[in-house]
C-alpha cells in the first residue's frame, strides 16, 4: 500500500524509506538518509571518486588495468554507481574497486577456467561473466589481459554472429518432413492399383 507523507512517522513509497518526523528520506541504493529538499544522485560518480581511497598497490593495479584496456582501441570508459565500465557496442568488462582488491568482471562468449577465475555466471543467451580479483599490478598480464582483449573484440560483433547459429545437419535436412512418408506410400499404392486395373 502506498502511503502519503505525514500519514505516519516512517513510511515507504516505491522502494524509498521516509521519516516524516525529521523530514528525511533514505536512498534505496546507498541507504543514505537525505533531507527532503536535498538533491541526491548516488549513481552519478567519477573514476576519481571510486579510486581515490584505494591503497597504493591497488591504485597501481587500477592504473595498469586502465592503461592496458585503453590500448585495445576505441571504447567508452565511464563510472556508474560503484563500478567503472569499459564499453564498445556493449560493456565488455567493468571494475568494482573494493577495500582490499579490484573485482574485475569480464564478459566472454565462452567459459574459461584458471586460478584467476573466482566464479562464472551466465549473463545472457550468448555471454558469460567471469569474476577475477586483482590485488597487485603484476597480475595485470596474461592470461587476464588476453581475456580482456577477447572480450573487447567479442563486444563489437553484431548480435547475430555471437555464438554459432543453429543450422540443421545434412542428415536432418535430408530427412523427410513428418507425414511425408505415409503420403508417398499411399501415392505409390494407388499407382500400383491403377496399373493392375488397366491390365
Amino acid at each position: 500500500m502506498i502511503l502519503s507523507p505525514g500519514s505516519r512517522p516512517g513510511w515507504r513509497v516505491e522502494g524509498q524509506a521516509y521519516n516524516a518526523a525529521v523530514g528525511q528520506r533514505q536512498c534505496y541504493h546507498c541507504k543514505q538518509w537525505i533531507a527532503e529538499d536535498e538533491p541526491h544522485d548516488c549513481w552519478t560518480t567519477t573514476e576519481a571518486a571510486l579510486t581515490r581511497d584505494l591503497a597504493p598497490d591497488l591504485l597501481e593495479a587500477w592504473e595498469r588495468l586502465r592503461e592496458t584496456a585503453s590500448e585495445f582501441g576505441v571504447q567508452r570508459i565511464y563510472a556508474s554507481h560503484s563500478s567503472i565500465m569499459f564499453s564498445r557496442r556493449s560493456c565488455y568488462f567493468f571494475v568494482r574497486p573494493k577495500r582490499t582488491f579490484l573485482e574485475v568482471c569480464v564478459f566472454l562468449g565462452r567459459t574459461v577456467s584458471g586460478p584467476e577465475i573466482r566464479r562464472v555466471e551466465k549473463s545472457s543467451a550468448t555471454k558469460f561473466v567471469h569474476f577475477v580479483r586483482i590485488t597487485h599490478r603484476d597480475q595485470v598480464e596474461a592470461p587476464i589481459t588476453d581475456w580482456l582483449r577477447e572480450a573487447y573484440e567479442y563486444a563489437e560483433r553484431p548480435p547475430a554472429t555471437h555464438g554459432a547459429a543453429r543450422t540443421s545437419s545434412p542428415r536432418s535436412a535430408a530427412r523427410a518432413p513428418r507425414g511425408a512418408a505415409p503420403v508417398a506410400k499411399r501415392v505409390r499404392k494407388r499407382a500400383v492399383t491403377a496399373k493392375k486395373s488397366k491390365r
